[in-house]
């Protein structure tokens, strides 16, 4: 007999929110809570987190929040709101019928060769009896039971995996807190690993443009093969997994840079006595010579931002190239969502991108080969469409949420019950 479970899986670099924690506006708040916790016309707390799919028809038994930068750039100082961060998202209350809870988050920043920022959290509703986790160390499944909070060095805790990127896979670049998260789960005899994933980031929009794909590109390839390797090899068994978190994707800067600027003169600017390029200007040939695309190495300034949103940047996921090296092992549902990165972080412009870097799908939802079998739809009586949808899509779209917008999967999970 087919059992379906409903599923919540939502990434969010929260980096930002803490960097501007004393300045957060009220809707950001809101819109990490469920639906009807929502009160928009009263302003709360700056400090109380959000990142919740406005999808009051949803209704999941198992929900998993995956966090990136928690602490923000400026983690020693920030860090110290993090135990808050997270207890406001547990204690809340449409969190009340989720009776079993188990968090984790990596906020040990002394310890430098393993701190990752990662923040990982689990809520299991009261519905559902058939789950267990799994302890690394035993290499077997215990049942779930009341709430476990792991906020400090998660060394020890044999219930998650928790790793930074090696220092010398890439000597030639700042060494960061960039790593990745395992939890792995039975729901209903099932086996699955959660993945929580930050990977490099472009450090310079310039550096970018040099070669297709981008140095960044080769970097992020090589550090999700690592990852995917780390979570298959043999000290386990192998189970169906999902990957969700900042890849830090981006489009194809050179390919793209070259498609925007078709019908403009291109000027490249290198520093005095240098051949190194300083900036990249691309002015129209008519109309004044007007700039179009202006870029630096922490600038990316195009005339025409609007074409990142219409028709949520459909036309611009030819140039979104990263995630196809994975085909082999992973695949995606379809994006109709626009890039989720870099948006402005003033709460008046919440659809804005800033123009420090190119507009991309930074955070994602991958599905393994063998998990994508468990994704289906439940027919219900009360379902219009007779089916509970499939949904891929960011949270907070028409409200500040940092410079990412959180990124949810909303599925039913089937299984046979053997």
């Amino acid at each position: 007999m087919e059992t379906f479970t409903d599923v919540l899986l939502v990434t969010a670099n929260v980096g930002s929110l803490f960097d501007n924690v004393l300045q957060l506006p009220p809707t950001v708040r809101e819109e990490f809570q469920p639906p009807s916790a929502r009160n928009r016309g009263h302003p709360p707390s700056p400090t109380t987190p959000a990142v919740w799919p406005d999808c009051p028809s949803h209704k999941p038994q198992f929900i998993a929040l995956h966090f990136q930068e928690v602490g923000g750039k400026d983690y020693m100082v920030n860090m110290g709101h993090a135990e808050n961060f997270f207890w406001k998202i547990e204690s809340s209350e449409e969190m009340k019928d989720f009776d079993r809870v188990c968090i984790y988050v990596d906020n040990n920043f002394q310890a430098e060769d393993s701190f990752t920022a990662l923040g990982s959290m689990y809520f299991i509703h009261n519905t559902l009896n058939d789950i267990y986790q799994y302890d690394f160390h035993d290499k077997d499944y215990k049942a779930v039971s009341g709430h476990s909070k792991h906020v400090a060095s998660l060394n020890g805790i044999t219930t998650v995996e928790k790793e930074k990127f090696p220092k010398n896979f890439w000597p030639d670049f700042k060494w960061s807190r960039k790593g990745f998260m395992r939890t792995r789960w039975i729901v209903h005899n099932q086996a699955l690993d959660l993945v929580n994933v930050h990977l490099f980031h472009d450090a310079s929009n310039l550096i970018a443009c040099n070669s297709s794909p981008s140095i960044y590109s080769a970097n992020r390839k090589n550090a999700l093969r690592y990852v995917i390797s780390r979570i298959s090899d043999a000290r386990h068994p192998p189970a169906p997994f999902f990957l969700f978190g900042d890849f830090n994707f981006r489009l194809d800067a050179l390919s793209l840079v070259q498609h925007l600027s078709t019908s403009a003169d291109v000027q490249t600017v290198r520093k005095d006595s240098s051949d190194e390029v300083e900036r990249i200007i691309c002015e129209e040939k008519d109309n004044d010579h007007q700039v179009l695309l202006h870029i630096e190495e922490k600038l990316f300034a195009y005339l025409h931002q609007a074409v990142f949103r219409e028709n949520n940047g459909r036309a611009l996921l030819k140039y979104d190239k990263e995630v196809s090296a994975f085909y082999d092992v992973i695949q995606e549902e379809s994006i109709h969502f626009p890039p989720s990165y870099p948006y402005s972080e003033e709460y008046s412009q919440p659809t804005q991108y800033m123009n420090t870097r190119c507009p991309a799908w930074c955070d994602r939802v991958l599905v393994s080969h063998t998990a994508q079998k468990f994704i289906g739809k439940r027919v219900d009586d009360d379902d219009d469409d007779g089916g509970k949808k499939i949904v891929y899509n960011t949270v907070g779209p028409n409200v500040c949420m940092g410079d990412h917008k959180p990124v949810f999967l909303f599925f039913s999970l089937k299984t046979n019950g053997h």
